[in-house]
């Protein structure tokens, strides 16, 4: 590849899915590019379309307005931008979206759990249980 920071921007997407993958979502993968009615880098990180950076200089606002038209494009609730942190791989990366964005997402979560809960509350305890041990 002639361009550097195009290359970088390469490599860090493909770490991005290969990490999805193992961690997410098996059939995660990077996005064709699609000009105006772009939809993000990578599909697969579960109700996000998700914009990738790995820039020198960080422009936070204009990462999340990319990620939030690019989840409208996506026909994605939720959109956000994904930074790779210098000298880091792709699980340091900062997972970045607006306030809005994330009450919105934490708003989805707390209905879904408290819809699990008084369905079936061992189901949720067992759930739960599992993924705070994971983190």
């Amino acid at each position: 590849m002639a361009n550097p920071s195009k290359a970088k921007g390469t490599a860090f997407e493909s770490a991005l899915v290969a990490y999805l993958r193992d961690h997410h979502n098996p059939d995660a993968r990077r996005n064709v590019q699609m000009g105006r009615l772009d939809i993000g880098d990578i599909d697969g990180y579960y109700l996000h379309a998700l914009e990738a950076k790995a820039e020198k200089e960080i422009t936070l606002s204009s990462y999340i307005a990319q990620a939030n038209r690019e989840a409208i494009h996506a026909g994605q609730p939720f959109g956000c931008a994904v930074v790779k942190r210098r000298m880091k791989g792709a699980a340091d990366a900062y997972v970045v979206r607006d306030l809005a964005t994330d009450v919105r997402l934490m708003n989805r979560l707390k209905a879904m759990e408290d819809a699990l809960m008084s369905k079936s509350f061992d189901l949720w305890y067992d759930i739960d249980e599992e993924l705070r041990e994971a983190a």
